[in-house]
């Protein structure tokens, strides 16, 4: 490895300080305040303009994201063998400058549809303009912050999970009113250019000059471990983990898959909607908007404790915890009907946000190590967006038939207690992992717990 050029000597040089981890750490947690274009709390913002100003309903604006959310998936584990191929600076950069040109793409799209069998109709540009964005920034961009924390932790891996999706609660504090701000400055076309630029210069330039794929690239190990205290028969770190068709052929990895599925549907269809459920139960939107910044404090305040959590405790039971606060989020939103409930909701769902992204980042490289960890959590993300795409189309067309949210959130509270149980019961370590003789502290820690 040459350690001549300007990058090595800066990193290295951190690393004298402090653990350059630490770096990557904010790196990533940037990347997820950039996806915020992409992701459900800002197009949330949009939903109402676009069924208004493109002549819509909410059932077209729901099959328009769902759809374009579920083929959006199915292009992850293509992401995912980039990143095991190409690392993730070079797979995060081409992401970056194609999701700023997505942003800009959207700002064009037109309300043109096309009827299907005379039942629906298909909003056509609308529905290429969320998989874009959806593709883009919901899932590649999640899919390399999350492989660059994998990469840099392992031991203190929760830990850095849940500091890394602070970048999450920062872009649902921020980007919902600047959306708004920036529609009242001009109109929603003109606020998404201005969304796609701030990404570009929030990410691109600590991309190309601070990344470094995994520690191993400096000569460093995870955490900030010496090498030398390493023993000589036991696998590297970065050579521990399941191949994906290993993983593929264990129960847990399906029991994670459908816990996750839960979190990304339910979870996008409350983002969505937040707006649209506070004014169809008789509250203003300015207050429906300003939910999203006390969400935000939620999780910040929940992410760190929840990381300490996972790397301390059994994670099948943290697990279960996140998928009952689920419910709970599901049965708060539709109760809403003044201030208080809605503060109520927001403290609730804010913790539910902070147990669901950093289960989606945790869960994988905890049961299958982290050498094939894109190719896994690109699988893994695939499933969990498709859940995404099917969230709000039921709570949409229920709108439509009924003009009320209430009953379907309330009936959808069942889905997540149903995956707790399934948890509880079932979920343990791959038995194939026992022959790697893995170092990673966390599986071991959890192996001892009882």
């Amino acid at each position: 490895m040459n350690r001549n050029g300007f990058r090595e000597r800066l990193a290295l040089g951190l690393n004298n300080h402090f653990f350059y981890g630490w770096v990557m750490l904010g790196v990533a947690a940037m990347v997820l305040l950039a996806s915020g274009p992409g992701q459900s709390h800002t197009i949330s913002v949009f939903v109402s303009i676009l069924m208004e100003d493109l002549g819509i309903s909410a059932t077209a604006v729901s099959f328009a994201y769902g759809f374009a959310t579920l083929a959006a998936a199915f292009l992850l584990p293509f992401v995912g063998r980039q990143v095991d191929r190409h690392g993730m600076r070079k797979t995060a950069l081409v992401v970056t400058v194609l999701f700023t040109l997505a942003c800009v793409a959207f700002s064009q799209v037109t309300g043109t549809v096309i009827s299907v069998f005379g039942i629906f109709e298909i909003a056509i540009w609308l529905t290429l303009g969320f998989g874009i964005l959806r593709f883009l920034g919901q899932g590649a961009l999640l899919l390399n912050a999350v492989n660059l924390i994998s990469q840099w932790f392992s031991a203190k891996r929760g830990f850095a999970m849940g500091l890394m999706m602070l970048g999450f609660a920062a872009s649902m504090a921020i980007h919902p009113p600047l959306a708004q701000w920036l529609i009242d400055q001009g109109d929603w076309r003109s606020a998404y250019v201005w969304l796609g630029v701030i990404t570009a210069v929030l990410l691109l330039p600590g991309l190309m000059v601070l990344v470094f794929n995994k520690p191993e690239d400096l000569g460093l190990l995870p955490d900030g471990a010496r090498p030398e205290v390493q023993e000589s028969d036991t696998p590297k770190a970065a050579e521990f983990g399941l191949t994906l068709s290993e993983a593929l052929r264990t129960s847990t990895f399906y029991l994670v898959a459908i816990g996750l599925f839960c979190f990304a549907m339910l979870v996008t269809m409350l983002h969505l909607f937040q707006i649209s459920i506070f004014e169809a139960q008789g509250l203003s939107r300015e207050l429906a908007a300003s939910i999203f910044p006390v969400s935000a404090v939620s999780m910040v305040i929940c992410m760190p404790l929840l990381g300490k959590m996972l790397d301390r405790f059994r994670t099948e039971w943290i697990f279960a915890g996140g998928l009952a606060v689920m419910a709970a989020a599901l049965i708060a939103a539709g109760n809403v009907t003044d201030t208080t409930s809605g503060v109520i909701y927001g403290v609730i769902f804010g913790i539910n946000n902070a147990v669901s992204m950093t289960f989606f980042g945790f869960m994988w490289p905890r049961y299958f190590g982290r050498r094939f960890i894109g190719s896994i959590q690109g699988t893994g993300q695939m499933i969990g967006v498709v859940g995404a795409s099917l969230g709000p189309l039921p709570l949409g067309i229920a709108y439509d038939v009924t003009g009320d949210y209430t009953l379907t959130l309330i009936g959808f509270a069942a889905m997540p207690l149903a995956a707790m149980v399934l948890i509880l019961l079932f979920l343990r370590d791959p038995k194939q992992l026992a022959a790697q003789e893995t170092p990673d502290p966390n599986r071991r820690a959890a192996s001892e717990k009882v």
